[in-house]
C-alpha cells in the first residue's frame, strides 16, 4: 500500500456510517478537505456535535459500533491492495505482491478520528 499512499505508513480514511468507504487511503487530498470543509469556522467543539456521540457512546466507553466500521475500513484496504498487487503482476516495472503485506486490525493503530454529525 505505501508504494501509493502519500502519508505511509499513516492512513486516512473517511467511513459511512452504513460502513460505505466514502474516501480512501488512497483519496488523501479529497480527505483532507473534507475533514477542513467539516471543521471550517469552528475554533471550539461545538456541543451538538459532539453530545449526541458521547450519548450514543457512553462517553466513548462503548465504541463496538465505530471500531466495527475501523474494522471494516481496513478489510477494505486490504482487498484495494490485492487488486492493486494482482494488477502490478501484470504490468511493466515492478510488482507489489507481497511487499508490506497487511493482514487485519492488528497491524494498525489508531492515532485519531474524527466524527462528522449531520448538522
Amino acid at each position: 500500500m505505501q508504494q501509493k499512499n502519500r502519508l505511509h505508513p499513516y492512513y486516512l480514511v473517511y467511513i459511512g456510517m452504513d460502513g460505505s468507504i466514502v474516501a480512501d487511503h488512497m483519496e488523501v487530498k479529497a480527505l483532507l478537505g473534507l475533514a477542513r470543509n467539516a471543521c471550517k469556522g469552528h475554533s471550539e467543539p461545538l456541543p451538538a456535535a459532539f453530545e449526541p456521540f458521547n450519548k450514543a457512546t457512553d462517553d466513548g466507553r462503548n465504541m463496538r459500533t465505530f471500531s466495527n466500521l475501523l474494522d471494516q475500513a481496513i478489510h477494505s484496504m486490504i482487498e484495494r491492495q490485492q487488486e492493486q498487487d494482482v494488477d502490478s503482476l501484470f504490468s511493466p516495472g515492478k510488482t507489489s505482491a507481497l511487499v508490506g503485506e497487511i493482514a487485519g486490525l492488528e497491524d494498525f493503530e489508531l492515532i485519531s478520528f474524527l466524527v462528522i454529525q449531520p448538522a
